[in-house]
């Protein structure tokens, strides 16, 4: 699995799962951040962002379900939070925590800001 040393200094690595529009932003935070092999026992976050359709709703699940340990999910953007402005659409989960998944943050936003990822990311780090 490959992962973001989000830091430089092993204490986040973050899993970025960029399914649509937001992911722009959830990049834009991201920076640099050199792409590194996860250690055991580093701290995992994964950022969910855009849209999640049921189609791809049971890979993401799927890749959470693999990660070691116990990952901080974000979910980020509207779409990842609520559906966003696609909430009616058949094909389209209501959001993360719709389609199954525990979800730790939710930041709101179309698009939410790159700084309240690198927000919440401090946050980890520091807790």
């Amino acid at each position: 699995m490959q992962a973001k040393d989000w830091f430089g200094d092993s204490s986040v690595y973050v899993v970025d799962v960029p399914l649509a529009c937001c992911a722009l932003e959830s990049q834009a935070a991201a920076g640099t951040a050199n792409l590194v092999d996860v250690p055991a026992g580093a701290r995992i976050v994964v950022a969910l962002s855009g849209t999640i359709t049921n189609a791809v709703a049971p890979a993401v699940r799927e890749l959470l379900a693999g990660l070691p340990g116990k990952p901080v999910v974000v979910s980020f953007g509207s779409c990842a939070c609520v559906g966003g402005p696609y909430w009616d659409s058949y094909s389209v989960a209501k959001g993360a925590a719709d389609m199954g998944v525990e979800v730790d943050r939710f930041i709101a936003g179309c698009p939410p800001p790159p700084e309240a990822l690198a927000a919440v990311l401090e946050e980890v780090r520091l807790g």
